[in-house]
């Protein structure tokens, strides 16, 4: 065991729209003159390219203390 988890440490959401993979390669249909692939890199653009998103905050109530 490492020891206790600090109560402000925040585990990264996996975004729900790429699952995680934010970055993919896409095929141009075709190889260049030197025979590489090309390709072009698209990025999720909801997490934009990170693959997670922020957890959302404790929200605060009138009287300052967390719902």
């Amino acid at each position: 065991m490492t020891g206790p988890t600090s109560a402000t440490t925040r585990i990264a959401r996996i975004c729900p729209n790429c699952d995680g993979f934010a970055a993919v390669a896409i095929t141009l249909g075709g190889r260049d003159a030197r025979g590489h692939l090309r390709t072009i890199t698209a990025h999720c653009p909801a997490c934009h390219g990170t693959g997670t998103t922020p957890q959302r905050g404790l929200r605060a109530t009138a009287s300052g203390v967390a719902a």
